[in-house]
């Protein structure tokens, strides 16, 4: 991304965020890890009234609930310059291919520097299908995005 973009958004954000009046970050994000990349979009909605924050990638909320477990953002926070995101999953015991695998659960922390574009990510994983083949413990990972649009209010009627 060249130098002016890069200062026409970071204006945008601190403008935007100056006045606490977004409600809407959307991102283009990248993933690499051996030898693999994976892109994808991502988009922040801030809580407002009795609207809880919500984060979807590629237009899929992650606050999700299935017969395989569940899956909670339980905050997203504008710590400037910083975006904190902390989401929580909780997964049934389940049996894969024969192999039984016990209740697990993985807390993600998310801090997205959205002028820097810089994403990290902080996994603990216990138990669970995850536990058994990733391991459990702390696991790091860095990602990059950019910010795709001015952020932006929704007003709901």
């Amino acid at each position: 991304m060249n130098f002016s973009k890069t200062l026409a958004y970071f204006c945008l954000f601190l403008f935007a965020t100056s006045a606490w009046s977004i409600d809407v970050l959307e991102f283009s994000c990248t993933r690499s890890e051996k030898g693999y990349t994976e892109e994808y979009d991502m988009k922040i909605t801030l809580a407002s009234g009795s609207q809880k924050a919500k984060v979807y990638l590629d237009d899929r909320d992650l606050d999700q609930s299935d017969a395989y477990g569940r899956q909670m953002v339980k905050s997203v926070t504008l710590a400037r310059p910083n975006i904190l995101i902390l989401i929580e999953a909780n997964f049934d015991p389940e049996k894969v291919m024969d192999v039984d695998y016990p209740a697990g659960s993985v807390t993600t922390q998310i801090t997205l520097d959205p002028i820097t574009g810089k994403l990290r990510k902080v996994e603990k994983i216990q138990g669970g299908i995850l536990g058994a083949t990733i391991g459990n413990g702390t696991h790091v990972s860095e990602e990059s995005c950019a910010l795709t649009k001015m952020p932006y209010r929704v007003t709901v009627k």
